[in-house]
């Protein structure tokens, strides 16, 4: 049954809960560790959020700290509205060609909504990987009086959930890639092999000729309509609309949890060498590259008036390393192989 509650609202209900679900099954996996920063803020331009990061905080004795599973962990809900300006209407067009052009709304600003929750997650120990979701709303409006009910312009839906090992264990990408195709091939059997080509390709490392990890799934912009981006599918999937896209996003949200917390159940104990957690910094640093060079969600937070410049950071690892003409994995090596499937990515199922 279709809800008739406006979408935005019902987006926000559904990362809310999401978010206690994903930080209580992170705090029940490590009772003995710190409890997740709850920090609630509200938005002076308009809106509100909640992040929920981890990070072991200095008056913790350093034998605690260093038995902790997480080394730094943010899930954060984000939920904001406010005007977006001519150059950003512009810009963002690039990307999401639903939205109207400047010469459409006369050079005005337009009233925005947009809703989401984001996480990532870097684990202490080399053996486990570092995982990102992102599952978010946006919706240009035009402008009213308070009084009246918006009319809609444009909306979409983006997102996706990728995986990051420093040290390759195929079992791992596997259940990884195997979860998420699962969820999604209850919406259509089309839609994953598109996204996950479309996060190899999104999550590219340009200046490096490589990926930022093994992949997983990444899609945006879909919606309905002549610009629609949603794969079509011969298997009597329904047809795109809001409310078949928001249950494909609350299918994928869902299944983050069965789909990471296993293998971070089986990693975080394994012994680990110096030369290990080296190899771990130095591709945090591709990591923190990655984010600050090409991806839409930082560089999108930065441009926004009132941005909350300590969610948007949130991603970026508290330790890292950028070695000068380093060895970045030779061939036969644990490390080799992993730089092998980021130069070639590979389909996991």
């Amino acid at each position: 049954m279709t809800s008739t509650k406006p979408m935005r609202q019902r987006v926000e209900e559904y990362i809310r809960a999401l978010q206690e679900e994903i930080v209580g099954a992170f705090e029940a996996l490590d009772p003995n560790a710190p409890k997740f920063k709850r920090d609630s803020w509200i938005r002076a331009q308009g809106g509100s959020g909640q992040s929920c990061v981890f990070a072991v905080p200095p008056s913790v004795e350093a034998a605690t700290a260093k038995n902790t599973i997480l080394e730094k962990a943010g899930v954060n809900i984000s939920i904001v509205h406010g005007m977006l300006p001519p150059p950003a209407i512009k810009q963002m067009r690039a990307d999401h060609a639903s939205l109207p052009l400047p010469e459409d709304v006369k050079g005005a600003s337009l009233p925005f909504f947009a809703a989401g929750l984001s996480l990532v997650v870097h684990p202490r120990n080399p053996h486990a990987p570092t995982v990102h979701l992102n599952y978010r709303y946006f919706e240009i409006t035009e402008p009213t009086d308070a009084s009246e009910t918006p009319k809609v312009l444009a909306w979409w839906f983006g997102g996706g959930s990728d995986l990051t090992p420093s040290y390759l264990y195929e079992d791992d990408a596997v259940h990884f890639h195997k979860t998420l195709k699962e969820a999604s091939d209850k919406h259509g059997t089309a839609l994953f092999p598109a996204f996950k080509k479309w996060c190899d390709e999104y999550f590219y490392i340009t200046h490096r000729g490589e990926t930022r990890g093994v992949g997983g799934i990444f899609f945006d912009d879909l919606s309905e309509g002549p610009h629609a981006r949603l794969p079509s599918s011969s298997d009597g999937a329904r047809p795109a609309t809001a409310d078949t896209i928001f249950e494909l996003i609350k299918s994928l949200g869902s299944a983050f949890v069965p789909s990471y917390l296993p293998i971070l159940a089986r990693r975080h104990a394994i012994p680990y060498t110096a030369e290990e957690r080296r190899w771990q910094l130095l591709r945090r640093g591709r990591y923190v590259e990655f984010n600050l060079v090409y991806d839409r969600g930082t560089k999108f937070g930065l441009m926004t008036p009132g941005a909350r410049i300590e969610s948007i950071l949130m991603s970026l690892p508290e330790e890292a390393r950028w070695e000068y003409m380093s060895d970045m994995g030779e061939a036969g090596t644990r490390e080799g192989d992993l730089m092998e499937v980021l130069r070639t990515p590979r389909d996991w199922i």
